[in-house]
């Protein structure tokens, strides 16, 4: 198979799994309404589990560009294949968005809330905070990419490595998870709000494009953040987006101490 159409599946399933169980756990007249924050953040732990069991073996399982971007900012993927597997990480979220919008169909009219509707496919802030908030996204990632390099370097019992790494998104989305709902993946996000905007859901609203960047800048600058660190710290190798992430990360927490400082 091409790697590339192994991200476009491995990402369509990871998202029919992580969109289903936000539509299980929130739409009215689902027998899981209502059952989670617990429930959530393991049903996206195993759907990366899954998806990476798909297609682990054909294009290494990234399905999310922060990923594809970090292991390029690591030295271990090629620029030539980056666009590629964006857009392939991208149409499969999507996809796989439309999937569970069509596994859930008859509950989209039974459910009064636009907003709940909408966080069944993208992720919001739970107290907004645009500075902060680009923060949670950036530290989420950078210790998703970090981890991600460290496990990599580890021997485990051959076909364990999914379930460490769906481990580790449960772990993220448990500690860290509740301040913007853990995006932590620009395709998870942008892709499956993309299709809230294009399918006719009953009294969906709007899908606030205003947010739509957050998930998408704050992921793509963790990410290289964290994987320009685990070489400089393991491979003695400094880079540019060593210094630009970590310009970056100073900036952010700045912007988000005065935003939130006390009247």
């Amino acid at each position: 198979m091409n790697p590339y159409l192994g991200e476009f599946i491995g990402t369509m399933v990871l998202l029919y799994f992580g969109n289903g169980v936000n539509a299980a756990t929130t739409l009215k007249g689902s027998y899981a309404q209502n059952a989670g924050w617990l429930t959530i953040c393991i049903g996206w732990g195993l759907g990366v589990t899954l998806g990476i069991y798909a297609v682990g073996g054909i294009s290494g399982a990234h399905l999310n560009p922060a990923v594809t971007l970090g292991l390029y900012a690591a030295g271990e993927f090629p620029a030539d294949m980056i666009a590629g597997y964006m857009l392939a990480q991208m149409a499969g979220a999507f996809c796989g968005a439309c999937l569970a919008y069509l596994h859930f169909l008859p509950h989209w009219k039974a459910t009064d809330d636009a907003a709940a509707k909408l966080g069944v496919f993208s992720t919001g802030p739970a107290i907004k905070s645009t500075s902060a908030n680009i923060l949670s996204e950036f530290m989420g990632t950078f210790i998703l990419i970090f981890a991600l390099l460290f496990i990599g370097a580890n021997q485990f019992t051959e076909g364990l490595n999914p379930l460490v790494v769906g481990g580790l998104i449960t772990a993220i989305g448990l500690s860290h998870g509740g301040t913007t709902g853990f995006a932590i993946n620009p395709a998870r996000d942008l892709g499956p709000r993309i299709a809230h905007a294009v399918l006719p859901i009953n009294g969906k609203g709007g899908s606030n494009w205003g947010y739509a960047w957050v998930p998408v800048l704050g992921p793509l600058a963790g990410g290289a953040t964290g994987a320009a660190l685990y070489n400089f710290l393991f491979n003695n190798e400094v880079s540019l987006f060593l210094s630009v992430g970590v310009i970056f990360f100073a900036i952010i927490v700045i912007l988000s101490l005065l935003e939130n400082r006390k009247p």
